[in-house]
């Protein structure tokens, strides 16, 4: 397989790459060259098998450092972050069969690996060009003649009002638009579009132009629902997914199911076209900011400042 030169210049330069790649090498350095006074320091017996283990687990961060630092490619986080869920098997292993001497260095140093486990999944998956196609379709019935709901929708700028990870759409032009929204694991990712269709009152449809961080395209049909009860709204979206497979499990994993996501926000878009304003609820009082609520609780009844915030 041809080696992407673009992809090895862009990350030689990633600060967050060479840190995990120094990262590898400070780890693998004492490892090699004192196996048996880095196991006593993660709180075990220097027995053959746990420095047999250390060298082995410094021999793999040692050349993880020399790929991240000296060719770097998403193999070699990914091969990190394998690494990373073998030594904490290893540690969990270890803390089961502890005798209690140095437990708490055993507990901290999972910690550790815990928390390094999840900067190297962040990296993987944000660093992986590769990109898997998504399709998503979703549904509602809204109370309302197509031309108002139509209306509503057109208003491009209101959209954060009901899409949860949108932050802005600024309208650029008569037919382009400028979107920011909220990603996986803390990223921002912004895109130009261009109405590439639009019946009055019936359709709306839109391509991203060149140069987005996510290439994506859609459609919105506003069709009148049957016996005259409102408009049936039909959405399409397909986008390119980053980190491929694994960068989809991961999203989901961390509570990012693009799915529920859009179901969410039809949802939250009915209750704006037939009530006005997001409905919010003694178990979810900030309306939309309701995804920072995680994990939810059970419901109660609003606190003092949340009573007057939502009278307000």
């Amino acid at each position: 397989m041809k080696t992407d030169t673009r992809s090895t210049s862009r990350l030689r330069h990633d600060p967050l790459v060479r840190g995990l790649g120094w990262a590898s090498a400070l780890l693998g350095v004492p490892q090699v060259a004192a196996p048996a006074g880095f196991a006593r320091a993660l709180g075990v017996d220097d027995a053959l098998r746990h420095r047999s283990a250390t060298t082995a687990v410094g021999v793999r961060e040692l050349a993880a450092a020399a790929g991240l630092l000296g060719r770097p490619h998403p193999a070699w986080l990914w091969g990190r972050v394998g690494g990373d869920l073998m030594d904490l098997t290893m540690l969990t292993r270890a803390l089961k069969n502890h005798d209690g001497r140095g437990l708490g260095r055993t507990v901290a140093a999972t910690a550790a690996v815990t928390a390094l486990t999840a900067t190297d999944v962040y990296a993987a998956v944000t660093r992986t060009r590769r990109s898997t196609p998504m399709e998503l379709t979703a549904t509602t019935t809204v109370t309302q003649p197509p031309d108002r709901v139509y209306a509503l929708w057109r208003d491009l700028e209101r959209l954060p009002d009901f899409m949860a990870h949108l932050e802005e759409v600024r309208v650029t032009g008569p037919r382009t638009s400028h979107w920011r929204a909220s990603a996986p694991f803390g990223k921002t990712v912004e895109w130009d579009a261009e109405t590439t269709e639009e019946v009055a009152g019936r359709l709306i449809a839109w391509q991203s132009v060149d140069g987005a961080d996510i290439d994506n395209s859609g459609e919105v049909r506003f069709d009148p629902a049957p016996g005259g009860r409102g408009t049936e709204i039909r959405v399409t979206l397909r986008y390119d997914l980053s980190g491929g497979a694994l960068g989809k499990a991961a999203a989901r994993y961390f509570g990012e199911e693009p799915h529920q996501q859009l179901d969410d926000d039809l949802r939250r878009f009915k209750q704006i076209a037939e009530t006005g304003e997001v409905v919010r609820s003694e178990g979810a009082p900030g309306g939309k900011r309701a995804r920072g609520e995680f994990p939810q609780h059970p419901a109660r009844p609003l606190t003092e400042d949340e009573l007057k915030e939502a009278l307000a």
